[in-house]
């Protein structure tokens, strides 16, 4: 099989990124190993209503519920209300991934892309040492898929950027280890998501709760890595709920690992772009990574579209990939990372001592960086370190 690109992964990354270059006039092929695209769900499928509707056409069935804002708990109990268009970019839609995912896919394939379930690269083509396509293996039988250049949209632990020689090795301070339940209790609050603080519920992360409509939400854990020796995530994540919703019912139960690491030394090799986790784009702070992916997708397949058909896939010719997503993406995910390193050694006494320095203050409409600037306004001897942050 010969085409001009390889995307594998068919996640919001790698489907945005067939989508575009498909769009463009590209003979695109997207793998997927798995036999159903989107399942199994691993995240908290929550999005920016804004982000969301600047890359795609809004269709309804993709949501499962809408909420108003965020609500994040100290250790103490104490809480900070923020509006869904100001919290960030996991607040706004809670998705039903499995029907989104397969949209996108299915968008790629309208688009042009020929897209392949059950199908998992096995490593790399080369022709004079250089990247010229994938080998896979499509329902058990040997297949060869030749392409100049090739994306690895696969998730946190890409293959793709390993084959490639790209160092994509997390260290355990910049990996979150998750478990997620989805949860069916009569107090669950289908308005707003939930954050809960705390070194002894989820050391160096936190416990989450997105709402999916009807009294069910996915509730989940982040554990740093560095700090998991204080309890699997999902001992911990039991007994969170034991505490939280005792009449809870677990309806179905995952696993897996969020990067949260900054941006890594580079995303491009000869002749390949990794997007999305395999990229380590998630946001260090919350993990999230749905939109940030879906951006990267669009960058990767416009750039692909472009340098294609010239022949220039080099990693030379590929560096204006590193510069567009860095200098946007990037910039961000920078900034969160250096937030992130910081406020992962503070104690629950600081923690808590902190959202007690916001009373009285009106924090609805602030963002992220506006909530620091308050925090640093308040706490100018604690959080010296953030003030060259946020400015």
């Amino acid at each position: 099989m010969k085409c001009d690109l390889v995307v594998v992964g068919a996640g919001p990354g790698g489907s945005m990124t067939a989508k575009v270059a498909a769009e463009a006039g590209l003979d695109v092929v997207m793998l997927e190993k798995r036999q159903e695209i989107g399942d199994p769900v691993r995240c908290a499928e929550g999005v920016s209503k804004a982000a969301l509707r600047k890359l795609v056409d809004l269709d309804p069935v993709w949501i499962s519920a809408e909420v108003k804002g965020a609500r994040l708990r100290a250790p103490d109990g104490t809480e900070i209300v923020m509006s869904e268009d100001r919290t960030g970019a996991e607040v706004g839609y809670v998705l039903e991934r499995k029907v989104f995912d397969r949209a996108l896919a299915r968008d790629a394939a309208e688009a042009g892309a020929k897209v392949m379930v059950k199908t998992r690269a096995l490593g790399l083509l080369h022709e004079k040492g250089v990247p010229s396509g994938i080998s896979a293996q499509f329902v058990g039988e040997s297949l060869k898929i030749e392409a100049p250049l090739i994306i690895g949209a696969d998730g946190v632990e890409s293959k793709v950027g390993r084959w490639a020689g790209i160092d994509t090795a997390l260290k355990p301070k910049d990996i979150e280890t998750c478990a997620q339940f989805l949860l069916q209790d009569e107090k669950i609050d289908d308005e707003y998501c939930e954050f809960y603080l705390g070194n002894d519920i989820a050391p160096g992360g936190y416990v989450w709760s997105f709402p999916k409509g009807e009294k069910l939400a996915n509730v989940g854990i982040g554990v740093l890595g560095s700090k998991a020796n204080s309890g699997t995530p999902i001992r911990l994540l039991r007994e969170f709920v034991a505490k939280n919703f005792p009449d809870g019912k677990i309806l179905e139960m995952m696993v897996g690992g969020v990067p949260v690491s900054g941006p890594i030394e580079t995303t491009t090799a000869d002749g390949v772009i990794l997007v999305g986790d395999a990229a380590r784009q998630s946001d260090p702070i919350t993990g999230g990574g749905i939109i940030n992916a879906m951006r990267a997708g669009v960058m990767a397949g416009e750039i692909a579209a472009d340098q294609v058909p010239k022949g220039e896939v080099d990693k030379e010719s590929l560096q204006i990939y590193e510069k567009r997503w860095r200098e946007t993406i990037g910039k961000q995910i920078t900034r969160n990372f250096a937030v992130k390193e910081f406020f992962v050694d503070l104690t629950d006494d600081d923690l808590n001592h902190l959202t007690h320095s916001l009373n009285g203050i009106n924090v609805a409409e602030l963002d992220l960086r506006g909530l620091l600037k308050v925090l640093v306004r308040q706490n100018p001897k604690h959080l010296l370190k953030l003030r060259h942050l946020i400015v």
